[in-house]
């Protein structure tokens, strides 16, 4: 017997549409906001059921307080997303900082370190 993937890849096709429209949201209704001009989406995850989605974004300088400011517009692009979104429920988001790059900035230090 062939196991169904639907509620697995359902999450991950809604995940990547709330990245994007979410994306978009921050680039059109938040440009004015220095912080958040220098925020890029890099991933995102969902869970719960669909019922929460996590953005997973990096900025290359202030990550302290560009997570604070994400932290304080969550409501306002949930109900952007709202706006945007063709689904029954929106999604709650929530943003957290992706260090992939730092730590793999970390691990090639260490590697030259090694090396010599």
């Amino acid at each position: 017997m062939i196991k169904k993937q639907g509620v697995s890849n359902r999450g991950e096709k809604i995940a990547s549409k709330v990245q994007t429209l979410v994306a978009e949201i921050l680039q059109h209704d938040f440009s004015d906001d220095e912080l958040i001009r220098g925020v890029s989406l890099v991933g995102a995850q969902s869970h719960g059921g669909m019922q929460f989605v996590k953005l997973f974004f990096y900025a290359r300088e202030n990550k302290e307080d560009t997570q604070k400011r994400l932290n304080e517009i969550t409501k306002m692009v949930r109900f952007a997303l709202a706006q945007k979104i063709d689904q029954k429920y929106v999604p709650e988001i929530r943003f957290v900082y992706d260090d992939t790059l730092e730590r793999a900035d970390r691990i090639e230090e260490l590697l030259n370190h090694i090396d010599k």
